[in-house]
């Protein structure tokens, strides 16, 4: 009888199996601690008021950085989010250190991440992402102005207030002041699951494929690292050259947020040092989509200068961690096992703390289903009694936010979605030459050259543009789509 799967086949369905199956381990392991996690956030984005603290960072100085970075610390971990939201801040008026620093401290002082790093790396790791990201904060403020002049930065704000494409979303907060009140209340805690809904919605797919991409790398034999990363060099070069390639790493893995603590646990285990795995860490604001979108937000320059303040950020930050633990004698000596990483299922305290895990997140996922509705724009779930609404011909819809209600009534009730007719006359948009971006041509810059009128985004664009526009105008062929 012929053979039906070559033996090129059978390793290669094996290899799948074995990746995924570690994948599916490494995520059984932490579990509790991602649900935990959120779920503590969760009642920290909804119960902790922010409005005040908001209006207070437009302020320059050290009192304006603490209050961006304990409003960042009270946000999602999501690096999507917390890189909009600081625009969001830096449009309202907030400095770009401020805003800055609300990317740091989301991304770094949030407990998700914290008990995510305890549980598969040990305490080291999860109290340096603490103190990492505290330094981070520092040296960032210390060394903005060296990266960035007074007038790039305000280029940078007003294309920000241009590239404002996106929408934020309305804060939960809730209206109980007291927390008494509020662990009796039901809409309180709807408040808690709206938000611990919308930061799996918005992390899933970066966690799994964190998951995956540790799994699959954890294949390799500890060879593949020590190829990897320097071993016959003094331990100095090998600490710097680690703690340098690390956030490099981070760049090509595209997975950010808790995402990318599976894949630096494996890192760990290959031999990576302790500097160069919390610069990999620090690094989930610099991955590549996010500096596409430093770019849309920003522009070319300013992002540029950005990218680069935060890289020497992370790795200065990573050998003054090393460093900090060394001096105390609390540096980690013992490398996980590839066995100890992706362990096994057994009935020991995991299992018991995974099932009250499941517990909380099917509960507060309920909550949501028994008080949510879609907004039919972003398609985030919002709770009935408190989000706002608009009727439309006899029928009743919810929004997240005011950019999204104000979307909908425009296009004439329309989702998007197929619920209804496209508005019959669609926003029409141009393009600004020198940056791309798309702007409205009611409201946009604009200049005239040769008969042709171009719009742009910001008065620095036009300046660029009416200097030399032969240099531009190629991009473009005509002002409007």
């Amino acid at each position: 009888m012929p053979r039906l799967i070559q033996p090129g086949c059978v390793t290669v369905i094996n290899v799948l199996k074995d990746g995924i199956w570690n994948a599916v381990l490494m995520a059984y392991a932490v579990w509790w601690a991602l649900v935990f996690g959120f779920a503590i956030s969760a009642v920290v984005q909804a119960w902790v008021p922010r409005g005040s603290v908001e209006r207070a960072m437009g302020a320059e100085g050290w009192g304006a950085l603490a209050r961006a970075t304990g409003l960042g610390a009270a946000s999602s971990s999501c690096s999507y989010a917390a890189i909009a939201i600081a625009k969001s801040l830096f449009q309202k008026g907030a400095s770009a250190i401020s805003a800055l620093a609300f990317q740091f401290a989301s991304t770094n002082l949030v407990w998700e991440l914290g008990l995510v790093l305890w549980t598969l790396v040990g305490w080291q790791f999860a109290v340096g992402e603490f103190v990492g990201g505290l330094i981070m904060i520092v040296l960032m403020a210390v060394t903005f102005r060296v990266f960035v002049s007074p007038r790039l930065e305000d280029y940078a704000r007003r294309h920000a207030q241009a590239a404002d494409s996106g929408h934020q979303h309305q804060s939960a907060e809730s209206g109980h002041s007291r927390w008494r009140s509020r662990l009796r209340s039901v809409e309180a805690w709807s408040d808690v699951a709206h938000n611990f809904r919308g930061d799996v919605q918005m992390l899933y797919k970066e966690i799994g494929i964190g998951f995956l991409l540790a799994g699959f790398i954890g294949l390799l034999g500890n060879g593949f690292f020590q190829a990897l990363f320097l071993q016959s060099a003094p331990a100095p070069i090998r600490v710097i050259e680690n703690v340098l390639i690390g956030p490099l790493i981070a760049v090509a893995s595209f997975v950010c947020s808790v995402g990318n603590v599976p894949l630096a646990a494996v890192l760990w285990s290959g031999g990576l040092s302790f500097a160069g795995v919390m610069a990999f860490i620090f690094a989930d604001l610099i991955v590549l989509p996010i500096l596409a979108i430093y770019r849309k937000y920003y522009g070319l320059k300013f992002a540029v200068r950005i990218t680069a303040l935060m890289y020497v950020t992370m790795v200065v930050a990573g050998l003054l961690v090393a460093g900090l633990f060394a001096s105390v004698g609390a540096l980690p000596t013992t490398r996980p096992s590839r066995s100890d990483l992706f362990g096994s299922v057994q009935l020991d305290y995991k299992l018991v703390l995974n099932i009250i895990g499941v517990v909380i997140f099917v509960a507060l996922f309920g909550l949501t289903m028994r008080r949510g509705v879609k907004d039919p724009v972003c398609g985030m779930t919002v709770d009935r009694s408190r989000a706002l609404r608009a009727e439309i011909d006899g029928t009743t819809y919810y929004f997240c936010s005011e950019t999204c209600r104000t979307t909908f009534t425009n296009e004439g009730g329309d989702s998007g979605q197929g619920d209804h007719p496209r508005h019959a006359h669609p926003v029409q948009t141009a393009i600004d030459p020198v940056c791309e971006m798309r702007v409205d041509p009611a409201t946009a810059f604009s200049a005239d050259v040769d008969g042709i009128t171009y719009y742009f985004c910001a008065e620095y664009c036009r300046e660029l543009f009416v200097s030399n526009p032969a240099v531009f105008v190629a991009k473009i062929p005509r002002g409007g789509d």
